[in-house]
């Protein structure tokens, strides 16, 4: 609705008025708190209003319009169709709507509102009164939660005091109906009165005597209901407070109080807070304090007391040490007769605020204020009585008492505050000569507090020092060949003491006669001329005492050195120096040792050593003087040395002298035996079955062109005489039947002899092959000659006699062609062998001085025996040389020489022999002469001494080279020491001299058989020496 509607609505209103069926009235009656959309009335029905207009008779549609103000929430509605009036959502609250007002019955409250009915054909205004009835939706409220009440202590039984009312926004029943006490501890009791008007109003009643001293406050709730339905209600705090009546007086909380303060506390210090109550309350209760009369005057101008906190505070300095207690009587009154009483006891506290006192009484007269000690005066000597003490009490006064630094001086306690000062250790004059210390005294106080007191100590000197040398031990050097008198130097001592204990008088020991020393001042001078040869050094004592009483001394050591010069020649120990070396000694070795000596020293006896004439044979370290060989010895071609050694020392000018040398070459066991006769391994000798025990039935002879035992042989018999039939002589090689021969003994016999020397360390040896025909004839040479050829087949470990084909068994036939063949090849090997030899016998010398130490071998027939070896692997039988003989080929280092290794195979009956066992695992190198057609054409050497090895039991490996034994006309196996022998050296020194023992370390000293006649013999077949070789 705007404006200009409610002006018209307005003027309607006023007009209509004049009109009483215009204006209209209505009144309703509703409960307060109705929810929305309550119909409370309905205004067609309520007026009985006729939608029908009576001028027309025709039915008119009637609008219902509320007339509000704008913003107003309104409390009802009104259907603009219908004209019913219904609640809104806004609530209806009566004590709201009534707020203020008093109402004398429930239909008081009410509010007005006004309706329209357009159009204006049928205008009406309907005014409408809502009356708003009660409901018990408030509870009774007291006007605060908590209400007070005071009360004086004295008050009369059955008094009473006015409780606040409780009011309730509710009217009639729904209002203040009872009251209610809780918990009225049987004090207090209520009672309610009711005024004219209808109200109630309740008082509280005492019912007991109150004394605020004992509790002076009540707690209690009081309740109050309304009659309404459910019944509401609240309660209340009710504290009644009991006031105070002055009939109480103070009381001190303590009566006797003790109290502690330092005596360095400033003025205005807090001493106390006394504090003093009084049960009453209010003015009853204010309390002054003041002094008692017995409190003295000098405590109260220490001490003052506030009188109205009770505070007592300093107000002068105290001193504990002037009076350490105060006692003070302080009254609380609160204005009645009878106040009360308090004793205070103020203890004055130490504080530590004075320093420790020091007396020093002294024991020792000081001079001065010095004391004056002597040095020799004994630990413990008694100096001062120090007496300390401290005016403060407790930790504060106890006082400890110490000298401040490290001095020899301390102090003992005798009492508890009294101490001795003595000497702790000997006084040295010459260490320290005056003390000065302070004795302090300190307290324990915190901060600690102390005195001191100063004590002079000096010393008087007494002889207990000797005369020091600045050194202990003095050395000089001086040149030899000086002048008398020279000046070496001036010894000088120092003493530590003063006056004529420190006058020093310098005197020479014994062993001096050398030498003048000055007794006062120390100068040392050489007496005589000194010769470092005949003495290098002087070593004698120097002694320096002093003037005291008695005079102490000490002594220096004095060493002289003298110094060398040039005055001597190097001297050898030996004129002639003779050295003894082992022959085949390698290139560079040391052969000797030149000793030479100078007696200078230093660089004068620096000798240097030089060869004079020696064709560059030998190499001389010049300062070492070790000799080494520039050349291989061999003492068949030369077996001395001859040369000057020249030796010059290192001085200025240089001196020099000369010795002879000589290098004697000394045999060595290189040389294996070298057989004679037989003159071949083919030929045989008749053993006749007439033959006596005892007889000579063949000799064998070697030599060997080593000297001394590595010259001596001995021969064994190591194979072929599995029966025993025949016997060597060790010395001789004399053969020898051991019993008669029978028949069944007839046939051909292969004998293998070992020829071993007796060398050292390692003996060598010769194996040859001796065969015996025992028959009584020997008519076909030429069969036997086959049979020989054929026991090559044969091994050496076995006996021919063994083989699975009877030689003596052949068809005449083959005997034949094998005389004649056989012939044939006699003759015609004894025409190559003898040419051979001859044709290089020449070669064979030149051959020794190239080759040291090297083994002959037969000429290389490689093409020749690669062929032979190829055949003979397919087709060799088991039964042949090849079961003990076997050759390992590998790579050669050159065309000419091939390294070859055999392994001889034997088995243990040949090892098992009468004098000792065969050591085939130990057996050395195999070496054959040069030019011997023997078992070297078979195989190809890579060096002149074959490495053959016996070793027992030796697998035949089917894949490696077999050699056939084809046996020369000269000697056949040359070894090295007795494989026979257990015995082997490792020896090396070629400055030694040994002998090699053969089979199992047999010996055998005696004269050497050199058998000349057979020996030119045999050389004689090339007209020249005889070809051997070194192994």
């Amino acid at each position: 609705m705007d404006l200009r509607d409610f002006y018209l609505l307005a003027a309607l209103i006023a007009c209509l008025r004049l009109d009483s069926a215009v204006a209209q009235e209505l009144i309703y009656t509703i409960r307060e708190e109705l929810p929305e959309n309550v119909p409370i009335g309905n205004i067609p029905k309520d007026l009985n209003i006729s939608h029908i207009n009576a001028a027309t008779g025709t039915s008119a549609s009637l609008v219902y319009r509320l007339v509000s103000k704008a913003g107003d929430a309104p409390l009802v509605k009104v259907s603009s169709t219908t004209g019913e009036i219904f609640t809104t959502s806004n609530r209806i609250d009566r004590e709201k709507l009534c707020a203020g007002a008093s109402y004398a019955e429930e239909n008081e409250c009410f509010f007005e509102l006004e309706v329209v009915i357009l159009p204006n054909d049928f205008f009406r205004l309907i005014k409408i009164k809502i009356i708003v009835k009660d409901t018990n939706d408030n509870a009774p409220m007291f006007p605060s939660p908590v209400i007070n009440i005071s009360i004086p202590e004295n008050t009369l039984i059955n008094s009473r005091f006015p409780i606040p009312s409780a009011t309730d926004p509710d009217t009639g029943f729904n209002g203040v109906q009872h009251y209610e006490l809780l918990n009225g501890q049987s004090v207090f009791g209520l009672d309610i009165v009711e005024t004219p008007e209808g109200e109630k109003w309740p008082q509280l009643i005492v019912q007991q005597n109150l004394d605020r001293e004992q509790k002076d406050t009540y707690v209690m709730k009081i309740k109050v209901e309304d009659g309404g339905t459910p019944q509401k209600s609240s309660t209340a705090i009710l504290q009644v407070t009991v006031s105070d009546v002055n009939d109480n007086r103070p009381v001190f909380k303590e009566s006797q109080v003790e109290v502690h303060i330092p005596e360095n506390a400033p003025v205005g210090t807090s001493v106390i807070q006394l504090h003093a109550t009084d049960a009453d309350i209010g003015s009853n209760a204010e309390i002054r304090y003041i002094f008692g009369a017995q409190v003295a005057p000098a405590t109260k101008r220490f001490f003052a007391l506030n009188n109205t906190t009770g505070l007592i505070t300093v107000q002068r300095s105290l001193d504990r040490e002037e009076t350490a207690i105060h006692k003070v009587t302080v009254l609380a009154s609160d204005g009645s007769s009878t106040p009360a009483r308090a004793t205070v006891t103020i203890n004055v506290t130490d504080v530590n605020d004075n320093p420790p006192n020091i007396d020093l009484r002294y024991i020792i007269s000081p001079i001065n204020g010095t004391v004056y000690l002597s040095e020799k005066d004994p630990v413990n000597t008694k100096i001062a009585l120090i007496t300390v003490s401290d005016k403060d009490t407790d930790v504060n006064g106890k006082v400890i008492c110490f000298i401040e630094r490290e001095v020899p001086f301390h102090l003992k306690a005798v009492y508890d505050n009294q101490y001795l000062l003595e000497t702790s250790s000997l006084l040295d004059y010459e260490g320290t000569k005056e003390f000065s210390f302070k004795i302090v005294a300190s307290d324990s106080g915190k901060p600690s507090l102390n005195q001191t007191a100063l004590v002079r100590v000096k010393l008087e000197d007494e002889n207990d020092n000797p005369p020091i040398f600045s050194q202990p031990v003095i050395e000089l050097s001086v040149s030899e060949n000086n002048r008398r008198g020279l000046y070496l130097t001036t010894i000088s001592a120092t003493d530590e003491d003063s006056g004529k204990n420190a006058d020093i008088v310098y005197q020479l020991g014994p062993n001096a006669s050398f030498f003048d020393l000055d007794r006062k001042t120390g100068v040392l001078t050489a007496s005589r001329v000194f010769d470092r040869e005949e003495q290098e050094r002087f070593i004698f004592t120097v002694t320096a005492r002093d003037n005291g009483t008695p005079p102490l001394q000490s002594q220096a050591a004095v060493i002289v050195t003298v110094l060398d010069e040039n005055d001597n020649s190097p001297k050898f120990t030996h004129n002639h120096f003779q050295f003894f070396v082992s022959e085949n000694l390698p290139k560079y070795s040391t052969v000797g040792v030149i000793t030479v000596t100078d007696a200078d020293a230093g660089e004068n006896k620096a000798v240097t050593l030089s060869i004079l004439n020696d064709n560059e044979n030998f190499v001389l370290d010049p300062f070492s003087g070790v000799i080494k060989s520039n050349v291989s010895f061999d003492r068949e071609q030369q077996s001395s040395y001859t040369f000057d050694v020249k030796a010059v020392d290192g001085g200025q000018p240089p001196r020099s002298s000369t010795a002879k040398v000589t290098i004697n070459v000394m045999d060595v066991n290189d040389n294996s035996p070298v057989v004679i006769y037989p003159p071949s391994n083919t030929s045989f000798k008749l053993v006749p079955l007439s033959a006596i025990p005892g007889s000579v039935v063949a000799e064998v002879f070697a030599v060997d062109i080593d000297t001394g035992m590595n010259a001596e042989l001995k021969y064994t018999i190591v194979s072929g005489n599995s029966k025993g039939l025949f016997r060597i002589d060790p010395v001789t090689g004399n053969i020898t039947l051991e019993e008669k021969p029978n028949p069944s003994d007839v046939g051909l016999h292969r004998l293998v002899v070992n020829i071993s020397d007796l060398g050292y360390p390692k003996s060598l040896h010769t194996l040859v092959l001796v065969f015996l025909y025992v028959n009584d004839t020997a008519g076909n040479a030429s069969h036997i000659y086959d049979l020989i050829r054929r026991t090559m087949e044969t091994p050496l470990d076995r006996n021919i006699g063994d083989s699975s084909q009877p030689y003596q068994n052949e068809d005449y036939l083959t005997i034949m062609i094998a005389i004649v063949a056989g012939a044939m090849v006699v003759i015609v090997v004894i025409f190559v062998t003898v040419l051979v030899r001859c044709r290089h016998a020449s070669r064979f010398k030149a051959a020794q001085r190239s080759k040291q130490g090297a083994e002959w071998m037969s000429p290389n027939q490689e093409n020749k025996q690669n062929k032979k070896k190829k055949r003979k692997k397919r087709k060799s039988p088991k039964s042949s040389l090849l079961n003990f003989v076997t050759i390992e080929e590998s790579k050669p280092d050159d065309a000419v020489h091939e390294p070859i290794n055999g392994t001889i195979s034997l088995p243990a009956e040949l090892e098992e022999q009468s004098i000792g066992r065969f050591d085939w695992g130990t057996a050395p190198p195999t070496t054959f002469k040069p030019n011997s057609p023997d078992l070297a054409k078979h195989y190809k050497s890579a060096s002149p001494q074959s490495a053959f090895h016996l070793k027992p039991d030796t697998p035949v490996s089917v894949k490696k080279h077999h050699v056939i034994q084809e046996l020369p006309l000269d000697n056949t196996f040359v070894g090295g020491c007795d494989t026979l022998s257990k015995r082997s050296s490792t020896s090396s020194d070629h400055f030694s001299a040994s002998e090699c023992s053969s089979q199992g370390g047999f010996k055998t000293k005696g004269p050497l058989h050199t058998r000349q006649r057979s020996l030119k013999r045999g050389l004689q077949l090339c007209g020249d020496r005889p070809a051997y070789h070194r192994g």
